[in-house]
C-alpha cells in the first residue's frame, strides 16, 4: 500500500473559494480516476490557510497509471485552468507514505 498524502496552502481568504471551486469542477474527476480519497481535511488547528488529503495506491505503478489516466482527463483539465484563473493555491506539498508493519492498517476499499 501507498498513501500520497498532499498538503495544500492557499492564500489567505482564498481557502473557501478555491475548495468551492474543487467541489464543483475537481471532485468527480479526480474520485473517478483515483477513488475515494482516505482523507480530505481542513485544519483545526495550525495553518488555517492549509488542507491535508491523502490517496491510497496499491503501489507507485497503480499511481502512476491511475494519475496518467486523470491528466489526459477533459474535466480535470477544465478544472485544473479553472483553478489555475483563481489563484489561489499559494504552494503544494506531496510526500509518498508506507505503513509499518507493526500497526494494523484498516481494510480500505479498493485496494
Amino acid at each position: 500500500m501507498l498513501l500520497d498524502v498532499r498538503t495544500y496552502t492557499c492564500h489567505p481568504g482564498k481557502m473557501k473559494a478555491h475548495l468551492a471551486l474543487y467541489a464543483k469542477l475537481g471532485k468527480e474527476p479526480q474520485c473517478r480516476h483515483l477513488g475515494q480519497p482516505l482523507a480530505f481535511l481542513t485544519t483545526e488547528t495550525g495553518n488555517p490557510n492549509q488542507y491535508i488529503h491523502i490517496w491510497v495506491y496499491q503501489n507507485a505503478g497503480d499511481r502512476e497509471v491511475k494519475r496518467a489516466a486523470m491528466w489526459t482527463d477533459p474535466q480535470w483539465l477544465a478544472y485544473i485552468e479553472e483553478s489555475h484563473k483563481l489563484g489561489a493555491l499559494a504552494c503544494q506539498q506531496n510526500a509518498l507514505m508506507k505503513p509499518v508493519d507493526f500497526f494494523a492498517t484498516p481494510p480500505i476499499p479498493g485496494v
